[in-house]
């Protein structure tokens, strides 16, 4: 069966791929070059965590952050069971990983992510290495779990799926378009293009 299903006036979708893993890998790469470090951030500051947000996701519609107040967003980044990770060369943050542990021994990868300039270097092969060791080996996780969707990198799913995750659901997400109502530049993620409301 199939069908097409008409969207509402200023409305987004992408298709949701949810993957997991169950065991770390057999071995963990090594960092591709001297002076890359991966840092926990304990009490992130809120402008921080959304001047990296901004700079991994914008370019990919990563919007479910920049729509929360401080309170909201504090309430997450702060708790005690949400890890926030910056991703550094020699002093510049270039990647974002967020771990969270709310359903713990089960780890949700929230967010994981590079700037423009780090991608297609080797740093995200090693991040993704460390998340599962901080996952398996230091965490005691159960099930290391994450999910992409259509608007991400093209090379999303199958990074993951290299990294040995396994898709086991998929949704359709619908969402107002961030970029009509400013919350994200209107030139982002322009491989999907803004449908104003007649």
């Amino acid at each position: 069966m199939s069908s097409y299903l008409p969207l509402p006036p200023g409305a987004i979708a992408s298709i949701v791929t949810h993957l997991e893993r169950h065991a770390p890998p057999e071995r963990f790469p090594p960092c591709p070059r001297p002076g890359v470090t991966l840092e926990r951030i304990d009490q992130p500051e809120l402008n921080w965590y959304r001047g990296l947000y901004r700079e991994v996701g914008e370019d990919w519609l990563w919007f479910t952050r920049t729509l929360m107040t401080d309170e909201q967003l504090a309430a997450i980044i702060r708790h005690p069971q949400v890890h926030i990770h910056a991703l550094r060369e020699r002093g510049r943050d270039i990647g974002l990983l967020e771990m969270d542990w709310r359903e713990a021994p089960d780890c949700e990868i929230v967010f994981f992510g590079l700037v423009r300039e780090a991608i297609g270097q080797g740093l995200g092969n090693w991040m993704m290495g460390e998340a599962q060791r901080l996952a398996f080996q230091d965490g005691g996780a159960r099930r290391l779990w994450l999910h992409t969707c259509t608007f991400d990198h093209p090379g999303a799913l199958p990074f993951y799926l290299r990294q040995g995750f396994r898709a086991f659901k998929r949704e359709v997400e619908v969402a107002a378009d961030p970029r009509l109502s400013g919350d994200i530049a209107a030139e982002a993620a322009s491989f999907h293009p803004v449908i104003p409301p007649p």
